[in-house]
């Protein structure tokens, strides 16, 4: 049983979130806390020219409400967070910050640039200084 789970999440794929959500309520100390993180990706420059000036600013938006709306289902989830930059290198300095014991991440179909898991599920359990639970 774990203290406290960071459970980053691809709003792209709110069935996978949900169901990873669950493994970490069944993973979760009786006074534990789950932490629900979604990492805004930061477009390159080249990129950041040709698109509308608060792009950014409304993905975070639109994150926070997508993550409210998952955490309305889990009961356990103690706080959400929401950052911008790498995934990986974001998720790996939130679990730092915040004392994980535990990230559980699902790993999307993998292409031939990363078979065996997902890139940044792959960053994430190569550098964690905590477990790991992949969820494929």
């Amino acid at each position: 049983m774990y203290a406290k789970i960071l459970v980053p999440v691809d709003l792209s794929a709110t069935e996978k979130a949900e169901k990873i959500l669950r493994k970490a309520e069944s993973l979760l100390n009786p006074d534990g806390e789950i932490v629900l993180l979604n990492v805004v990706e930061d477009l390159p420059n080249y990129l950041a020219i040709d698109l509308p000036v608060d792009l950014i600013e409304n993905a975070i938006k639109d994150a926070r409400d997508r993550l409210a709306a998952l955490k309305q289902n889990a009961p356990r989830v103690g706080l959400v967070e929401i950052r911008s930059g790498a995934p990986a290198r974001e998720i790996l300095a939130a679990a730092v910050d915040l004392h994980a014991d535990l990230i559980i991440i699902a790993s999307h179909t993998p292409d031939l640039t990363n078979y065996f898991i997902g890139a940044t599920a792959d960053r994430v359990v190569r550098h964690a200084k905590c477990s790991v639970l992949v969820d494929r």
